[in-house]
């Protein structure tokens, strides 16, 4: 990836209008809670996007936060939260996984089907 798209954070624009269409937040070991703890990812979330969390609930912008982890088990559940006008306030039940949310962007945005998000079955997350 280019150095010119692949931004520090202290460069995530305070006009957040100014965001591209899609962009990427990934924090370092230490606020992703694989080396930090809970608060501490929690406070960072909080500190670098809350302004954007607001803005967004008012102008058609729309924030997926998800983690990255999977044991492979039945069991394991990976938590992601998808915040924006558009988006219904529910907890979705439904098997998921990383292809999943994939698909549903894809949809959203019309896009050709990468990979194994083809035979995924999108989210069912939009407001009626």
């Amino acid at each position: 990836m280019p150095s010119s798209v692949n931004l520090p954070m202290s460069s995530f624009p305070k006009q957040y209008d100014r965001l591209p269409t899609v962009s990427f937040v990934i924090p370092n070991l230490d606020h992703d809670i694989h080396d930090g703890t809970i608060k501490e990812a929690d406070d960072w979330l909080k500190s670098h996007l809350s302004g954007y969390i607001q803005w967004a609930k008012t102008h058609n912008s729309m924030l997926v936060v998800t983690w990255d982890e999977d044991d492979m088990s039945s069991n394991n559940k990976i938590p992601t939260l998808i915040i924006g006008p558009m988006v219904a306030q529910k907890t979705i039940t439904q098997k998921s996984s990383h292809y999943s949310l994939l698909r549903t962007l894809e949809d959203l945005y019309g896009l050709d089907k990468l990979g194994h998000s083809e035979q995924a079955v999108p989210l069912d997350i939009w407001k009626q």
